[in-house]
């Protein structure tokens, strides 16, 4: 994250935006680091050394999940119900993770949206699963709002005020890695689980 932002300065808010709407638009790609991004980049704003500002990160954070979920919605909405594991998709989307996020949606109704924002891999998985289920667009995006907002403000609120701590400045590399490891435990216990069951 620092590399990024010494080596490309301005250019880092665009490169993070991109990261953030491809983990949500790209279907194939669930596994970027978008909870540990948005704390990093907010951390590191808080940091007067990089010169980079918080709300610009705010406001990129928020409108990118937006977006990502809404061409989410549409591809899924598109191909959805064709897929299989002959096609281009099916052989990167993994059919346990399509199952897991319709079983989460079936438990939880349309709020899942809301709440797999903060879930790795559902959060890709369940705009695909809403499109092709056919969801209206506009209740579909009613709840993406409020996913990607919740998301956006808990984040990034709590990476700048982490930021601010005289410790966390002086091992922004230890911590980012800490929150990295924390941020993957959901997912080793999901495979944990599997195997032992």
């Amino acid at each position: 994250m620092i590399a990024i932002v010494n080596n490309f300065g301005n250019w880092t808010y665009l490169i993070l935006f991109i990261i953030i709407f491809i983990e949500t638009g790209a279907v194939i790609l669930p596994f970027l680091p978008g909870d540990s991004l948005l704390f990093a980049a907010s951390a590191l704003a808080a940091n007067s050394h990089y010169h980079l500002n918080i709300w610009i990160f705010a406001l990129l954070f928020w409108l990118a999940p937006i977006l990502g979920d809404a061409l989410n919605f549409f591809i899924g909405h598109k191909i959805g119900n064709s897929i299989n594991k002959n096609s281009f998709l099916g052989k990167f989307i993994k059919e346990e993770n399509l199952q897991h996020t319709r079983s989460f949606f079936e438990q939880h109704g349309a709020v899942a949206i809301s709440l797999a924002r903060f879930m790795p891999i559902i959060r890709t998985m369940s705009p695909f699963v809403a499109g092709s289920s056919n969801m209206p667009f506009t209740k579909f995006f009613r709840y993406n709002m409020i996913g990607a907002s919740a998301w956006m403000t808990l984040c990034c609120a709590s990476g700048y005020f982490f930021g601010n701590i005289p410790f966390v400045k002086e091992h922004f590399s230890l911590v980012v890695i800490g929150i990295i490891i924390i941020s993957l435990i959901p997912a080793f216990i999901g495979i944990f689980k599997k195997k032992s069951a």
